[in-house]
């Protein structure tokens, strides 16, 4: 090993990668003249969009598939097929249906011929490590999503990798699940009982990126190409809040939304700035308005868990309305019981055309997402914007079905507001066409 590459467990060196088209005319390039290294003892992310081929990459450095040009040197040997010194956690969560949880958590260690016992005990050990004790001899299909995702991962660990390698593996995961499994992972990291000596996590999800690694390095797209660069200068375990973990996360959304941009040093903070776009309770504007009608036919205020059983409603339904009337200063929430604001009682109590001006108000002073669609629509007035273009920011802040939903939310709340307008068939945004209410004229 040369002195360039001590330190580093695997060293991906001027990578391209070329696949025949479909027709059998040329060749579409994915990766072209890739360099990437894993140090020991890092948390490395790659962070890319949609065809900056991370993926592809993240399999060429496990030896999945061979590179078009280059090479990749794993612990000091060139690699030359799959590469012993790395385990992968997938997206979709990959197990065997007919094997229970050890049986799956155990596969691996029977590829490398490891007796039965020492594959059992070490087994448990990484189930229960990943939280499943007591579910070893459940099947897949018995798991949630999350419990399965859990069981890639014991898989994974059990093998003691060098380094462990993660394609989004929260990416298929409810937002809540993802969040806690994310946050199980770091801790595990940070407790040094991490069983791996690096990480190397394929991401579009900028605020991950920040949370959990060392460095990240940012690709740019068609083909897939290193842009540069960023050490995460955070102590652990990292705070969400913190100045500099804003100022990194609005960094790194400037420079993946401008891909000319160059990648340098993220400058200091000089105060806390909130998520460019935090998320949006996924409720209707009609559940909104209704919540709170119900609520002021009982005096303005009501207990939430007694309101969702006189609703008919499980409490977690009932919550992203309330929440969404919280949000935008209708209501508030104090000890458990729902009160409606000043505003929201004016809101409730108003003609149609009045409180969709009050609704407009609100939006436009406490959502950022709907904020952007109206002043970049006000930018585009000819033709309006495709609906793919607020889609692929939002999906550099959630994975792809709750960045639907939260594009789904805004619509229909600027919808209501007469803020823009949505053609579901051509998906596009309007801004709407001048409205001339009449007037009396004397006579």
């Amino acid at each position: 090993m040369t002195n360039a590459t001590q330190g580093m467990i695997i060293v991906a060196e001027q990578i391209s990668k070329h696949f025949p088209l479909p027709d059998g005319k040329g060749t579409f390039t994915v990766l072209k003249d890739v360099n990437v290294h894993v140090r020991d003892s890092e948390v490395l992310a790659l962070l890319g969009r949609s065809g900056s081929g991370k993926s592809t990459l993240l399999r060429i450095m496990a030896g999945l598939i061979p590179p078009s040009s280059g090479q990749v040197i794993s612990s000091g040997k060139p690699l030359n097929g799959p590469n012993a010194d790395v385990a992968m956690v997938f997206q979709s969560f990959a197990l065997l249906p007919w094997l229970t949880v050890q049986e799956n958590v155990e596969l691996g260690l029977e590829a490398q011929r490891v007796g039965r016992e020492e594959r059992r005990v070490r087994a448990l050990k990484a189930i229960d490590m990943v939280g499943l004790d007591g579910f070893e001899n459940a099947y897949p299909k018995e798991l949630s999503g999350g419990m399965r995702q859990r069981v890639g991962f014991a898989r994974a660990l059990v093998v003691q990798p060098q380094v462990l390698f993660m394609d989004e593996p929260f990416s298929a995961l409810d937002v809540l699940t993802a969040e806690n499994l994310r946050g199980e992972i770091g801790d595990l990291w940070e407790a040094g009982m991490f069983p791996a000596r690096s990480i190397l996590i394929v991401t579009h999800n900028i605020e991950e990126a920040v949370l959990l690694a060392d460095r990240v390095i940012i690709l740019g797209a068609n083909p897939g190409h290193v842009r540069g660069e960023l050490q995460i200068d955070l102590p652990r375990p990292r705070d969400r809040t913190a100045a500099r973990f804003q100022a990194l996360v609005d960094y790194i959304y400037t420079v993946m939304t401008n891909p000319e941009a160059k990648v340098t040093a993220v400058p200091e903070p000089t105060a806390t700035h909130p998520p460019p776009f935090p998320p949006l309770p996924h409720a209707r504007s009609g559940g909104i308005s209704g919540l709170l009608e119900i609520l002021l036919e009982r005096g303005g205020q009501d207990d939430l868990p007694l309101l969702a059983q006189r609703l008919r409603l499980e409490i977690d339904d009932l919550l992203p309305i309330v929440d969404a009337a919280v949000l935008l200063g209708f209501a508030s929430v104090v000890e458990g019981d729902v009160i409606v604001s000043d505003m929201g009682r004016a809101f409730a109590q108003a003609d149609i055309l009045t409180s969709k001006e009050l609704f407009r108000q609100q939006v436009l002073a406490h959502v950022p997402l709907i904020v952007t669609i109206v002043q970049t629509l006000r930018e585009k007035q000819k033709g309006g914007m495709r609906a793919d273009f607020f889609l692929d920011i939002l999906d550099e802040h959630y994975p792809y079905d709750e960045a639907q939903r939260q594009f789904a939310t805004a619509v229909d709340w600027g919808r209501y507001a007469e803020l823009f307008e949505y053609d579901a068939v051509e998906e596009r945004l309007y801004l709407p066409e001048p409205v001339i209410h009449n007037q009396d004229q004397g006579t």
